[in-house]
């Protein structure tokens, strides 16, 4: 009985064998090669590139901060007009990719663009000596690109966190004689300070892992200086040691996240009244108003109008065969890898729970396979494609030989060079989104539905297709598509693992962005972000209305 589903547990370690594999190729590559280019970084300019990093992690989170927690107060505290809406309006950022928030703003705000132009035509300046006018293409404004894209991770988070706060705390403390802000630094923050350590930590890792935003702005960071060593210097062990620097400083960032909250935990029994909503009225109505609608209006209206306008205009130039192409290559990539992502997914699912019917030993290992299959989301896609660089290129080498050695001709790059890297690439970061996903809808799977089909002689294959599937299908419906839209957007791994001639949407509208020629694909770039609203408002949606349903 025990070895009875040894072939879905070998399965399922040899798919966490490959979410692990670019982690010891990098481990492999630091610890061999030569060291003359890192000794060259590190002499020059790899402490400015760690600063960077450090400060553009600060200045981000710093900026949502600010961005998020008014927000989320506001909507979740006040009854307003349009409150309702703003609830998950103020989480459509999220589907706006940065390095274009990044290039419309510099179009907007630059010297030669229309503001500044508005601002020389008012007051008479002649050259730029006669005003001071912010950089946008700096440090700073990286950081306030990428705070207006990141900040509704921290919202939403604070926002959950506040409507699941109990009316009766701040009832008792105020009869205790507390005052308002006695209230929130003792009983509000407390409760909502996991919410925020933990945005806080997606935002930072959001943010280390950003190419796109740094790379048009000229910001030296770890991100580009893994560009530079491999692209520019041809290093892979340079590229390597820089990953896991990099890799470092995201654990070290989970971990310090985690101990900051370890010993805090909170109780609310079901029963209890949630926190009233209050009206605003007078100058509070239009400031809310105020600040919430700009907030909206710089964060996704002005820069999803500006593609808009640029699409209309441009359209004869951006409605072509390469456009028609691109778009299917990304479908083509994205489908491919959802499939698989979620295939994978279920495969470590169904191992873990035929696992109780093969022992401890492999009930701990299979719950190790899922935890560690889970560590991809936190690798960034430069990284990981660093990562899988050096294993694929060697499993071309080796079939290249074998078929050599058998007298066949060569099949070129099947590996490395084909579609197969991507799909890879994108199944290895986006794996714990499908796991995620199916572990909500399996945890309602009732084991004894399991040992009842064991019972009755089916094997996993069979249990698994006529149990399974049928009760958590919309759990699978909702993993590919939540998978299939990351791999439309995904940027930082598309760039490097790319074939030769082959582009997706996001290497697309980034190619031009770099070009400064972002109009002529403002075609692609709304369909990119109009993809990426479809998990962003159905996720708030579905958040929105359990929450009304709890009140």
């Amino acid at each position: 009985m025990k070895n009875r589903y040894l072939s879905w547990h070998f399965g399922a370690l040899l798919a966490t064998l490959l979410v692990l594999l670019p982690l010891l190729a990098l481990g492999y590559h630091a610890l061999s090669g030569e060291m003359d280019n890192l000794i060259h970084f590190w002499n020059t300019m790899l402490g400015n590139y760690v600063l960077n990093s450090a400060l553009l992690v600060f200045g981000t989170v710093f900026l949502s901060l600010i961005f998020a927690l008014p927000s989320a107060w506001i909507v979740a505290n006040y009854q307003f007009f349009g409150q309702k809406t703003l609830q998950w309006l103020l989480c459509l950022p999220l589907a706006m990719p940065a390095y274009l928030i990044a290039f419309l703003y510099t179009d907007l705000l630059d010297y030669s663009g229309s503001f500044q132009e508005m601002l020389r035509n008012i007051f008479g300046w002649k050259s730029p000596h006669d005003y001071w006018f912010p950089q946008i293409r700096t440090l700073y404004g990286a950081s306030f690109v990428l705070a207006l894209v990141l900040y509704p991770y921290l919202f939403l988070l604070v926002r959950v966190a506040l409507l699941e706060q109990s009316e009766n705390l701040t009832h008792s403390a105020k009869m205790l004689g507390a005052s308002s802000a006695q209230i929130f630094r003792r009983i509000t923050f407390p409760l909502i300070r996991p919410a925020i350590a933990v945005g806080m930590a997606l935002i930072a890792m959001e943010t280390l892992g950003d190419f796109g935003t740094v790379s048009y702005f000229a910001v030296p960071t770890l991100t580009t200086a893994i560009y530079d060593s491999w692209l520019g210097f041809h290093d892979l062990g340079t590229a390597s040691r820089i990953s896991i620097l990099m890799l470092l400083m995201i654990f070290l960032l989970i971990s310090v996240e985690q101990y900051s909250r370890r010993k805090q935990k909170s109780y609310q029994r079901g029963y209890e009244k949630k926190t009233a909503f209050r009206t605003l009225t007078g100058w509070k109505l239009w400031a809310a108003q105020f600040w919430c609608w700009g907030l909206l209006s710089l964060a996704f209206f002005i820069p999803f109008g500006r593609l808009l306008y640029w699409a209309y205009d441009y359209f004869e130039q951006s409605w072509n065969l390469d456009f028609v192409q691109f778009a299917v290559n990304s479908l083509k990539v994205s489908v491919i890898a959802s499939i698989v992502t979620v295939a994978v997914a279920l495969l470590l699912h169904l191992a873990h729970r035929l696992s109780y019917s093969s022992g401890k030993f492999w009930q701990r290992t299979t719950r190790l396979s899922l935890q560690f299959s889970s560590l991809g989301y936190a690798i960034p896609g430069t990284v990981l494609a660093i990562g899988l660089l050096s294993p694929l290129t060697f499993a071309d080498h080796s079939l290249h030989h074998l078929l050599k050695s058998l007298d066949l001709s060569p099949v070129g790059l099947i590996f490395s060079g084909s579609l197969f890297a991507l799909v890879l690439a994108y199944t290895i970061r986006f794996l714990a989104m499908a796991i995620g996903s199916l572990e909500t809808s399996l945890g309602r799977v009732s084991p004894s539905l399991d040992m009842a089909s064991q019972t009755m002689g089916s094997n996993g294959a069979n249990m698994f297709r006529k149990i399974h599937i049928p009760l958590i299908s919309k759990g699978i419906i909702t993993a590919g598509l939540m998978v299939f839209i990351e791999s439309m957007k995904e940027l930082n791994a598309s760039l490097l693992l790319r074939p030769f001639n082959f582009d997706t949407l996001a290497t697309h509208v980034f190619t031009f962005t770099s070009d400064e020629q972002l109009e002529r694909a403002a075609l692609p770039a709304i369909v990119l972000v109009l993809v990426g609203l479809i998990p962003v408002i159905w996720l708030t949606r579905s958040l929105i209305s359990q929450s009304q349903k709890e009140r």
